[in-house]
């Protein structure tokens, strides 16, 4: 009996045996995983997660003078005190609504000329497709400063052209932001045009080709199915163009060395930069920075939220 019936422990390890081999591939993956994995989370750590985690414990010290000062300042923990002084701040609060107010100008203007001028080049009525796509993208190939320069130079009202054709004064107070926009617009509008121009290529043809059998117009395909297809483009386009409006810097810096009417508060990334290198109040700046962070963060995540809600319709 024992040699004609099957053991159980046989029929036991052999069930084992197939379960771990079936195992292995899915551990062996899942440490292939990792490993290619590794480096994406070393830059990351490295470039990311350490910067923002010191830029947080910066924010919740301060440099004071204790007794008579003659030891120097001493570093201090102040818990939260450096946040509600940037909160409370009027002018880390002034350049909040400088970079609000040109958020409004130029997002849409920026967006919306980038998005023109790809479905005009795109369509079929375009002539001299490339010489055009590079005269509008040039701008973006110069340096921000230097971009910067050229347009402080065309807004000086001794050698530049542009005061006596504006109705007013770029430089002057009222106007300053208007230029800031311009200087952004101009540099910024050929780089979107070309992710544009991409993502407009992709297009399959033959629902191009239907739409133009049913009696579909240019400005109608353009509006009806060009910009439909591209909405997740436009969606992303619209994030990163949040973000940058947020961080707005080289131009206002550069345009403060040609009028009093942009200061060096005038924006918050500006007021990061003076907080840290010029009065030399790292709590303070770095906590700020923070804010900038937390609020990009927030922006771009009502963005992408809107967006997944635009597309599940």
């Amino acid at each position: 009996m024992s040699v004609l019936t099957p053991s159980r422990p046989t029929a036991e390890n052999a069930f084992g045996t197939g379960a771990a081999a079936t195992h292995r591939p899915a551990r062996g993956g899942r440490r292939g995983g990792l490993l290619l994995a590794a480096p994406f989370a070393l830059l990351l750590t490295a470039t990311v997660l350490i910067p923002v985690g010191y830029a947080i414990y910066l924010s919740l010290f301060t440099d004071r003078l204790t007794g008579l000062g003659f030891s120097g300042p001493e570093q201090v923990f102040v818990w939260l005190e450096n946040y509600g002084n940037v909160l409370t701040d009027k002018a880390f609060l002034d350049g909040v609504g400088h970079v609000a107010l040109f958020s409004l100008i130029h997002i849409p203007l920026m967006l919306g000329g980038a998005l023109v001028l790809a479905l005009l080049l795109d369509s079929a009525v375009a002539r001299l497709r490339g010489m055009w796509t590079l005269a509008v993208f040039l701008p973006y190939a110069v340096p921000g400063v230097i971009a910067g320069l050229i347009w402080a130079y065309l807004y000086s009202p001794t050698i530049g052209p542009l005061t006596d054709l504006l109705p007013f004064d770029p430089l002057g107070s009222d106007g300053a932001l208007a230029s800031i926009a311009n200087m952004a617009t101009w540099q910024w509008c050929g780089y979107n045009m070309i992710i544009f121009l991409t993502a407009l290529r992709s297009v399959p043809r033959e629902i191009l080709e239907a739409a133009r059998v049913d009696g579909a117009g240019p400005v109608r395909t353009a509006l009806r199915i060009k910009v439909p297809v591209i909405r997740p483009t436009l969606f992303v386009a619209l994030i990163f163009t949040v973000i940058g409006s947020l961080q707005l810097f080289t131009e206002p810096l550069v345009l403060h060395n040609f009028t009093g009417s942009v200061t060096t508060n005038w924006s918050p990334s500006l007021y990061v930069y003076d907080s840290a290198f010029i009065n030399n109040e790292y709590g303070r700046a770095a906590a700020a920075s923070i804010i900038l962070a937390l609020v990009s963060a927030l922006l771009s995540a009502l963005v992408m939220r809107l967006s997944t809600r635009r597309s599940a319709r």
